[in-house]
């Protein structure tokens, strides 16, 4: 008889968030997993990603970090010798924070690329870390993964499918055939990142299109009363914010997309939908790798000199 032994490794991928830089990584998760077939790929990430992340066909394994303070030295244990039990041959850092470069130096202090992959460990020569940080994030990615020993097909080409469910009861429900989404809504701290003026955009839309496209917004948990200021339907599950999951398909399945530079920017680029996406001068689209063959950038100095009527002749030239 003739046995065939397949020598199977643990190898564990680390990204804790956040929503849309996550939709930016699917492509390296992929590679990470194609590059290790006969291996079992597993995930360190946070709760709210947790369930996400079992929905991932590249993922054998979701482990959560709670990320309590470095100072908890009991849950620093724990964590650690729960990661320790699996032996794992490779590291990819995909987050290439303080904190999982602080990992790094816990479970492999001093380790190669060989060993751990991350943003330090296959730092170029001619680049210091903060120069490096400047590049696009998925170029920055691919030489990553390149520089530790990978094929990639996908890292530059995300695609975040993968976490879409089926939600044809919330579009019956709101009897969406044809639909545009709107994203107007930031963190209240990220204020720079908001543009003013969707509503004056919904009233172009609907006088434009003749109610062709229903106009919608997906609010999550603390926007749902702010999204009552605006003229478009809210898009609930049963009175409750869309999980990220349900989210995901009202974009894949929408005609358009409007939003700020948030998360749900950055699902929508890597969900392959026409959009948009309004950048003021806090960061760049180029840096952020959001532009894709669909979804474009409009760039601008100020986004509270950024009209309506701009706006929607972009819409409107790409929807047609």
């Amino acid at each position: 008889l003739c046995y065939l032994v397949i020598n199977m490794s643990n190898i564990l991928i680390i990204k804790h968030g956040s929503l849309g830089d996550i939709a930016q990584a699917s492509g390296a998760i992929q590679d990470i997993s194609e590059n290790h077939k006969q291996d079992q790929v597993h995930i360190l990430t946070t709760k709210a990603y947790f369930e996400l992340f079992k929905k991932n066909p590249f993922i054998h394994n979701v482990i959560l970090d709670k990320r309590l303070s470095r100072f908890n030295l009991i849950y620093l244990y724990l964590l650690m010798r729960i990661l320790k039990k699996f032996n794992f041959t490779k590291v990819y850092d995909l987050q290439n924070s303080s904190r999982t470069n602080f990992y790094r130096n816990i479970l492999f202090p001093k380790s190669s690329s060989e060993k751990w992959s991350s943003s330090v460990t296959t730092l170029p020569n001619e680049f210091k870390k903060e120069e490096f940080n400047k590049k696009p994030v998925l170029d920055r990615f691919d030489h990553q993964l390149k520089t530790s020993g990978l094929k990639t097909l996908n890292v530059m080409k995300p695609d975040f499918s993968w976490s879409c469910i089926n939600i044809d009861d919330i579009k019956n429900e709101n009897k969406l055939i044809k639909y545009i989404v709107l994203f107007p809504f930031c963190s209240t701290h990220l204020n720079v990142k908001k543009w003013p003026y969707y509503n004056e955009l919904i009233e172009l839309i609907s006088n434009k299109f003749n109610n062709k496209y229903k106009i919608v917004i997906a609010p999550g948990p603390t926007e749902i009363q702010d999204a009552k200021n605006l003229n478009a339907i809210p898009i609930l599950d049963r009175g409750k914010a869309l999980n990220i999951s349900q989210l995901s398909t009202l974009i894949k399945e929408s005609s358009f997309v409007v939003a700020n530079d948030t998360g749900p920017a950055h699902m929508s680029a890597h969900l392959g939908v026409k959009g948009l996406t309004l950048f003021g001068k806090h960061t760049t689209a180029f840096k952020v790798s959001v532009e894709r063959e669909n979804f474009k950038a409009i760039q601008v100095d100020d986004l509270n000199k950024l009209s309506a009527e701009k706006v929607f002749e972009r819409l409107s030239s790409s929807i047609s």
